[in-house]
């Protein structure tokens, strides 16, 4: 794996805003879930035939990657921390 070109103090608040924007999209996430109960049926299909509602599908599928990519940044962040 490349080596980070990132010191110990940076690297740590990169992780720190990352984590919040991910703690952020899990919330807005469990908002929409609870939103989503409390509508009717027509109206949840209005919402789920919109560009934004594809748009936020398309984050979330993202999201994923950028988990993966996450653990791969924290490993390294350990690297540091042990160096």
């Amino acid at each position: 794996m490349e080596q980070l070109d990132i010191d110990l103090p940076n690297a740590k608040l990169a992780y720190t805003i990352i984590q919040s924007l991910l703690d952020g999209h899990e919330a807005l996430s469990d908002l929409l879930v609870l939103m989503s109960h409390a509508v009717d049926e027509d109206v949840l299909k209005a919402m789920t035939n919109t560009g934004e509602w594809e748009k936020y599908l398309e984050s979330k599928r993202v999201l994923e990657t950028t988990h993966i990519q996450i653990e791969k940044f924290t490993e390294e962040l350990k690297k540091l921390e042990n160096a």
